[in-house]
């Protein structure tokens, strides 16, 4: 009878490691855009700056203009008005007038020059951030379309290993498999070999006595270092499986399983 129990688990740690890591994946599997999200989040709130800036500037460019052509108008008005001065002294009023028109609409062509490339230069980043935006928010809506796909895809296969697992746990003590279920959702192995006197999960030396009784295989004996469900390997078993180092449980985890 244990022997089939034993037969059961095996047969089951492989299905709920599956399952675990396939709902795992399922939960996970939205933060795979989350990046991309973050990314498109960003850039619309960069347009929306620079379209802001680019407003400012381009009402500022507008005021510029207005003011050199006035400083154009009274350069012009001064000049033709050279034709009808009489005295010396108009003269210098008038000329003085022409010198402050002329070095303000220099001054205003030249600021005009500046603040008009700045305002080119926002307008090819607007168009460049809106294609931007738009490309990433076609990748994302098409990564989002892939991800439905998959999840899809797993929930599938997660429901065929929920019905294949319901055909095994009848006759299971619900104890031992609460523990049993537990111990693979943080070890990913429930059930491991005994091959000597060493725990093949943990690679623990067992107390000979404690050895025996997995030995002797007439119940569940749980390994008093990790907490796997123990069954001794027969001969056949013990030549075809060798030591994974990868497999080792660390200090810590001795620790751990202790303390639990």
């Amino acid at each position: 009878m244990m022997t089939e129990v034993f037969e059961k688990l095996k047969t089951l740690q492989d299905i709920l490691a599956k399952k675990y890591s396939l709902e795992a994946r399922i939960n996970d599997a939205p933060k795979d855009l989350s990046t991309q999200e973050e990314l498109l989040a960003r850039l619309k709130r960069e347009f929306i700056e620079t379209n802001a800036s680019y407003e400012e500037l381009r009402v500022k460019v507008l005021k510029m203009k207005t003011d050199l052509a006035e400083a154009v108008s009274n350069r012009e008005r001064g000049e033709k008005g050279m034709d009808s001065v009489t005295t010396h002294r108009e003269y210098e009023a008038l000329d003085k007038e022409i010198r402050e028109a002329t070095d303000k609409e220099q001054q205003y062509r030249k600021e005009l020059q500046k603040e008009e490339s700045n305002l080119s230069a926002l307008d090819e980043k607007l168009q460049s951030d809106e294609q931007l935006i738009k490309s990433q928010e076609a990748e994302l809506n098409s990564g989002k379309d892939a991800l439905e796909k998959d999840i899809e895809a797993m929930k599938k296969e997660l429901h065929d290993l929920e019905l294949e697992e319901k055909t095994i746990v009848p006759g299971l003590d619900p104890e031992i498999l609460f523990k049993f279920e537990r111990i693979i959702k943080s070890k990913k192995t429930g059930i491991v070999a005994v091959k000597g006197n060493v725990c093949n999960g943990c690679h623990m030396i067992l107390p000979a006595q404690f050895a025996n009784i997995v030995h002797d295989g007439e119940e569940i004996v749980f390994c008093p270092y990790c907490s796997r469900i123990l069954y001794y390997a027969d001969k056949d078993e013990q030549e075809d499986e060798y030591f994974h180092h990868e497999d080792a449980g660390s200090l810590a985890d001795f620790a751990e399983d202790l303390e639990e």
